[in-house]
């Protein structure tokens, strides 16, 4: 049965970095992306967040070059990144100065696998577009994609004028809000068309055209993708924090995504005091797995509770295995291809406990409040144990059940020895 759209036919476009390349459209996947927050300059904290973002699973990771400071030190994190031996593909993020300091850092230039360029921050009339132009010839000189990014708070205005002007003398103008979703996409194709114009090959740019209106994001991708055959990199700009971020951000690329629109993504939400990084990713990750476009972890299917389950044993236990998944998941990628695809299930009483635990690959159904303290588990539909214990044996019974989670994923998906 086909629900979504089939995937829009786009260039395919590589970013490299040693021998990995990670690739952005044509047949790929589509790509989780995210961004650091540390001080480029602060070359340990840097280090530290990207490998942790590549840890949990980001494809390509932005950096903030706006300093001589920033550029300089890209090249140090690059080199004690590979020391560490993650190869995950470095963008700079320029606004401004880029051109400034592509050409007075070139090992930075060299060090970044992409350049992200926003056409309206790099100067206005002449001296933006030579601003432009010594960015590309850089981007050519180093065999480097690009990622011309549009931005609705930073829009070129002369771009947004000029449109503005044209729809005054209408018959039937266009609303303001229309003319800015019209406007961010022309400066999109425009600066793509220079760039191909100064020599860069249209397998070597991808855009963006984020705005921070979910119905406005949905509205200009549509048009940026029936208009044209670059790769498209989806995000909501500011999406905010908490469930606002999160929502928002599935809102818009779900409906995007199902319509077979965008190549890699990124969830710009607020991080929430004290949380990692690295959630960004996460529901990146799941918002591609959970409309079956991609596997990263196994799933984990859970009741919502209710008057049976007032014991918070098996709220307890889904988180806890959720992040036992996530935990064992970069070991068990190198170990044993395909465990993504598996679902395991922690239910909460005998109403739809057995028959969801039966459905997925290893599943356990806990005792409601009155029922026996013992907890069957199931694999591949057949009752394959029982774990006995009271609610406060909770640390004991989950142990033992993340144990039989990892016995399970060797016995079937283990990679063969040669």
């Amino acid at each position: 049965m086909h629900v979504y759209e089939p995937r829009r036919l786009s260039h395919c476009v590589h970013v490299k970095y040693g021998s990995r390349d990670v690739t952005i459209g044509g047949n790929a996947p589509v790509r989780v992306q995210s961004m650091t927050n540390t001080l480029t300059a602060d070359i340990e904290a840097t280090v530290a967040q990207v490998a942790e973002l590549a840890r949990a699973g980001s494809e390509l990771v932005r950096l903030t070059v706006n300093t001589p400071e920033a550029a300089k030190a890209v090249v140090a994190i690059r080199e004690k990144l590979d020391a560490l031996g993650c190869d995950v593909p470095l963008v700079g993020d320029f606004h401004y100065n880029g051109h400034k300091l592509l050409t007075e850092v070139p090992e930075c230039a060299v060090a970044l696998s992409k350049y992200r360029i926003n056409p309206g921050n790099v100067g206005k009339g002449e001296r933006g577009m030579e601003n432009f132009a010594r960015m590309i010839e850089v981007a050519l000189a180093n065999d480097k994609p690009i990622r011309i990014g549009v931005n609705g708070g930073s829009l070129d205005m002369a771009v947004l004028s000029k449109m503005m002007d044209e729809n005054r003398v209408k018959a039937n103008p266009e609303t303001p809000g229309e003319v800015l979703c019209h406007a961010i996409v022309a400066s999109a194709l425009q600066s793509a068309q220079e760039a191909q114009r100064l020599g860069m090959s249209a397998d070597k740019i991808v855009l963006s055209a984020k705005v921070s209106d979910v119905k406005d994001l949905i509205a200009v991708y549509r048009e940026l993708a029936s208009t044209c055959e670059y790769a498209l990199h989806l995000g909501l700009t500011e999406a905010g924090i908490g469930t606002k971020g999160v929502v928002a951000s599935a809102a818009a690329m779900g409906i995007l995504l199902a319509q077979g629109i965008g190549d890699t993504i990124r969830v710009s939400i607020t991080p929430m005091p004290g949380c990692a990084r690295t959630e960004e990713v996460q529901v990146a990750q799941e918002l591609l797995q959970t409309m079956g476009l991609r596997s990263f972890m196994p799933l984990v299917v859970s009741c919502p509770g209710c008057g049976r389950t007032s014991s918070e044993l098996f709220q307890q236990m889904a988180a806890d295995t959720q992040a036992y998944l996530r935990e064992k998941s970069p070991e068990w990628r190198q170990t044993c291809p395909g465990f993504e695809s598996m679902v395991v299930a922690v239910m909460g009483c005998v109403v739809n406990g057995p028959g969801e635990s039966k459905n997925a690959s290893i599943g356990i159904s806990l005792p409601g409040d009155g029922e026996a303290p013992v907890a069957p588990v199931y694999a591949d539909g057949e009752k394959i144990s029982t774990i006995k214990g009271q609610a406060r044996d909770a640390h004991s019974i989950c142990e033992r059940f993340h144990g039989m989670i990892d016995e399970y994923v060797r016995m079937h998906y283990a990679r063969k020895s040669e």
